[in-house]
């Protein structure tokens, strides 16, 4: 048995450090978006497939008898695409979704559906700080007037996309200390972001709660249909063990 881990994420190392320790054959595929990604200490490739047809002769090529679908809960595409294939060519495949975070005493939260409806949350000249990520930033429409502000872990290959506006550029792990001190330097009076759960990401929402801000949420895309999901990185090995 080899297992090919879909390991963007810190549980995606976690469960392929694990079977590599049960020792179970494990390979970790990264999307390679940024410039140095944290190796997960198992075989690792980088970069996409090229598709479905690269998706079946990377699992042909490497003898993968097995799918652990651990990538970002917003990685829609790749989770969808993933699914039809197991399915149509009989592969085990399981998903790994986090449980998504959940508003406590203090916390004033907004869930949106679309990037596009943050607007209607964000009063003209305030400022909104998305840590969304730089791959969707345009979707994020209907925001003139506001000071837009966006994080990314890799200098920005052009200009910001906003006229009032620029790019934040920070690798994580950010402290709550850090993302408090860093919202009131920029003046921050929103904060979006997507609900991706996890303990790597909280820090900013604990932050905005300590500061009294606004935080709109992106709700989490649906998963595909036919899909197997654990919330837990044991659950996951537990299921690769009894394959």
């Amino acid at each position: 048995m080899t297992v090919l881990v879909l390991a963007g994420t810190r549980e995606g190392r976690e469960i392929a450090a694990g079977l590599a320790a049960r020792s179970i054959p494990v390979l970790a595929s990264l999307a390679g978006r940024t410039r140095r990604p944290l190796a997960p200490g198992v075989p690792v490739r980088t970069g996409g497939f090229g598709g479905a047809q690269g998706f079946r002769e990377t699992v042909a090529a490497q003898g993968i008898t097995a799918v652990i679908d651990a990538t970002h809960p917003f990685a829609e595409a790749i989770k969808a695409r993933t699914a039809r294939i197991c399915a149509e060519d009989g592969l085990p495949h399981l998903v790994l979704r986090r449980p998504g975070w959940q508003p406590g005493p203090g916390d004033d939260w907004t869930r949106i559906a679309r990037e596009a409806d943050l607007a209607a949350h964000v009063p003209r000249g305030a400022t909104v700080f998305l840590a969304t990520g730089p791959q969707r930033i345009d979707a994020f429409t209907g925001l003139e007037g506001r000071r837009v502000l966006c994080r990314r872990i890799d200098p920005a290959p052009g200009p910001f996309p906003y006229e009032n506006g620029d790019w934040v550029v920070a690798r994580p792990p950010f402290s709550v200390q850090d993302e408090t001190a860093l919202f009131a330097l920029l003046g921050v009076d929103v904060l979006a972001a997507k609900d991706s759960g996890g303990e790597d990401g909280r820090a900013k929402l604990d932050a905005a709660r300590a500061l009294g801000l606004k935080v709109v949420l992106l709700d989490r895309p649906p998963l595909p249909g036919n899909a197997r999901v654990v919330e837990t990185v044991e659950d996951t090995l537990d299921w690769a063990v009894h394959l």
